[in-house]
């Protein structure tokens, strides 16, 4: 609790949380276990998995759910109802009164709890994870329409993030997207943070790890995350062909999404289905697993602010191949632990690729330095700075009138 005198009531805020798949609701549950770990007292407020609002104790976490209603193209996640959740937020508010409330974007659910808390004289922070380019395909924007889109989303979560007392995001690289946007206030780049105990070096368990997955034992590039469109995996299906002319080389592709069909149509096309393996949905726990089978980690998004997925794969031991693109060159630097792609140009993308799968000594000393990096972002130190963050909104916002705490 080096960051905090005492422990602290902190109620996170999400409009995502697992089982939802993706970065900021893997970051914000990791949040919440780690702060209740080190002694402080969470409360969550999210929306409902299956519908109707209940409470959870989970460990040492109290979930609050919701109402929610299923968000239309994604059958998978859901949003909180608007209706009487003003009263719902105030009404925990009052009785957990917190010392600070922890908004995790600026969507339904996070701005109701900013605006409540800040009426209710409650300190505020914000971490932004959101850009426009992760929601045009999930809402179906069309491509003529997504930069007006963009524009009128980025304007909205600037005059959300106006309002908290403290902004946070991963990156600087992200920190400086939202000044270009228009946020005329700090903000803080914390990183999500990697837990390095549990994902760590694993180079002779890769034949084992290879058999429980079900995929050849070969070298092999992995990617985890959503098979979407933002994440360009035909980039790595089209690489992955070219390569295939000079070495013994896989695909395994670890998650679920839209594109998931067309990308296996394009390996059938390019000849390399049988060396292009779907895992489909891996569990948490078993996704050291999914790096253990690894020889080299590629990611061709343009749309990372900063990607947690790289961050376990450089402290499993990865060298890693990226597109050179927001905040993904924060994690890689050019010929010490990996290399990076001009996006879209597949030529270069398969030519690094095949530089560090062509020599085991060159994956050893590059994974021996992703190792290395990660440790600037063992997710103790993050930990740490929000417990910081919270104790100066905490002694800088004056208490107005709130009700002492009843057990919740």
């Amino acid at each position: 609790m080096a960051g905090a005198a005492r422990p602290l009531r902190v109620l996170i805020v999400t409009d995502t949380y697992p089982p939802d798949v993706n970065g900021a609701a893997y970051f914000t549950h990791r949040l919440a276990e780690g702060l209740a770990g080190r002694g402080h007292r969470i409360h969550v407020l999210r929306p409902s998995s299956s519908g109707p609002p209940h409470v959870v104790e989970a460990g040492e976490v109290t979930e609050h759910r919701v109402r929610s209603a299923r968000i239309p193209f994604q059958p998978s996640m859901r949003a909180a109802v608007p209706l009487g959740l003003g009263g719902h937020v105030d009404r925990l508010l009052d009785r957990f009164a917190p010392d600070v409330v922890h908004v995790q974007s600026h969507f339904t659910l996070s701005r109701t709890a900013l605006a409540r808390a800040r009426a209710a004289g409650i300190p505020t922070v914000l971490t932004n994870h959101f850009m426009p380019d992760n929601l045009y395909a999930h809402a179906r924007v069309p491509r003529s329409l997504q930069s007006a889109a963009g524009s009128v989303a980025w304007n909205d979560m600037v005059r959300i993030a106006e309002q908290a007392d403290h902004v946070t995001t991963p990156t600087p690289r992200a920190a400086l997207l939202l000044r270009e946007q228009g946020l005329t206030r700090d903000v803080e780049a914390v990183s999500c943070g990697i837990d390095l105990a549990r994902f760590h070096p694993r180079a002779g368990e890769r034949p084992a790890a290879r058999a429980s997955l079900g995929v050849p034992d070969r070298d092999s590039i992995v990617f985890v995350g959503r098979l979407d469109e933002e994440k360009r995996i035909d980039e790595l299906v089209r690489a992955l062909a070219v390569l295939t002319a000079d070495l013994d080389a896989q695909l395994v592709l670890a998650g679920t999404g839209q594109r998931e069909e067309e990308l296996a149509d394009l390996a059938r096309v390019l000849g390399v289905d049988d060396r292009v393996h779907f895992l489909g949905f891996v569990p948490d726990e078993r996704l050291p697993l999914v790096y253990a089978a690894g020889d080299v980690f590629a990611i061709a998004g343009v749309a990372e602010l900063q990607s947690i997925a790289t961050l376990e794969a450089m402290s499993t031991g990865l060298p890693v191949v990226a597109a050179d693109a927001m905040a993904l060159p924060h994690l890689v630097a050019e010929g010490r632990n990996g290399y990076l792609f001009p996006p879209g140009e597949v030529e270069v993308l398969a030519d690094r690729l095949s530089r560090i799968l062509g020599s085991r000594s060159e994956r050893g000393f590059l994974g021996a330095a992703s190792r290395e990096m990660a440790g600037e972002h063992d997710h103790h130190r993050s930990l740490e700075r929000f417990e910081t963050v919270y104790a100066r909104v905490v002694g800088a916002v004056p208490v107005r009138g709130r009700r002492r705490p009843v057990s919740v």
